[in-house]
């Protein structure tokens, strides 16, 4: 599976951070098993199939990386300490996770930088951390409300981008995928169309042509989108030449759902049309953030009433 945009051919992405969910491990261990049984069956049909990060919070990373053998799903980290080791208590260093199996990490995340204060420069920190340690780095940049109203959105990225990217090499570039979020549009009933979204791409592609001149750079680099993705809007969002996938949050923590948007459609492919899948279980973990619906009236069932 490919995506066509600025002359380069780009393998899509479907990426899923749980964030702080599901509460229990027996919650998780259910969405997986779902999950791990969708995939095998997509796999399995001969389709091609877009390249499957999930970012589970730590405790899970061992039952996902179990749950989810023989398929290719990767799993990644959902951020690092600033630290390798010491006496930093909390801490989660970029060697532990690989040492668990993860090939990924997630970084600078719209909740990062702004619950946690997390700066341009610690977001490149982890970047280089990362790719030291061997891993393949997720960049999420993305502009506030307030800067978009005020049509500050390509200058936010721009900085984001440069700042992270401060001394990443050429050669390094083939282990960092950027993730845009429109921070303005993830829960709060606004939406970032697909138009939108392929105009702040492109105008990353060209940051990526200025820090990376005449290196091919610009167009093998897959941008993501990371807005509110559900199954009702990933085939219009990845019909749109510069997005390469999506980084999907509450969605991802239903099994269905998130197997749907990576068997999504795309006029740039010749495929079959993709599975109709109904939700048989929910994940019993409220979506507090207010994003992608974790259940859907639609689906035909209705969560239990202690979740609502």
């Amino acid at each position: 599976m490919v995506c066509y945009g600025g002359g380069e051919y780009r393998r899509p992405v479907v990426s899923g951070n749980w964030k702080l969910n599901p509460m229990t491990s027996g919650e998780a261990k259910e969405t997986l098993k779902l999950l791990a049984a969708n995939q095998r069956a997509l796999e399995e049909s001969g389709k091609d199939i877009p390249e499957v990060i999930l970012f589970p919070p730590y405790p899970f990373i061992p039952l996902a990386s179990e749950l989810l053998e023989g398929t290719t799903v990767a799993i990644g980290g959902q951020d690092c300490s600033l630290h390798d080791k010491g006496a930093f208590t909390g801490e989660v260093s970029v060697s532990q996770l690989a040492s668990l199996g993860c090939n990924h990490l997630l970084v600078g995340h719209s909740e990062r930088r702004t619950l946690f204060d997390e700066t341009d420069v610690e977001v490149n920190k982890k970047v280089h951390l990362g790719l030291n340690a061997g891993l393949r780095v997720m960049i999420c940049i993305g502009e506030t409300e307030d800067e978009f109203n005020v049509n500050l959105a390509d200058a936010v990225n721009e900085i984001q981008v440069k700042k992270a990217l401060a001394g990443v090499t050429a050669a390094q570039m083939e282990d960092i995928t950027i993730a845009y979020e429109p921070v303005w549009a993830i829960g709060t009933g606004k939406v970032c169309d697909a138009p939108t979204a392929q105009e702040v791409h492109s105008a990353v592609r060209r940051v990526l042509d200025e820090l990376y001149p005449n290196t091919g750079v610009a167009g093998r680099t897959r941008i993501l989108y990371g807005g509110s993705v559900t199954p009702e809007s990933i085939d219009v969002i990845m019909r749109e030449p510069d997005v390469d996938g999506v980084l999907v949050g509450g969605a991802s923590l239903m099994a269905d759902k998130f197997s749907r948007i990576i068997d999504f459609s795309s006029p740039l492919l010749v495929r079959s049309p993709p599975r109709v899948l109904v939700a048989k279980e929910v994940v019993s973990c409220r979506d507090t953030l207010d994003e992608s619906p974790i259940w859907d009236p639609r689906d035909g069932f209705f969560p239990p009433k202690h979740l609502l």
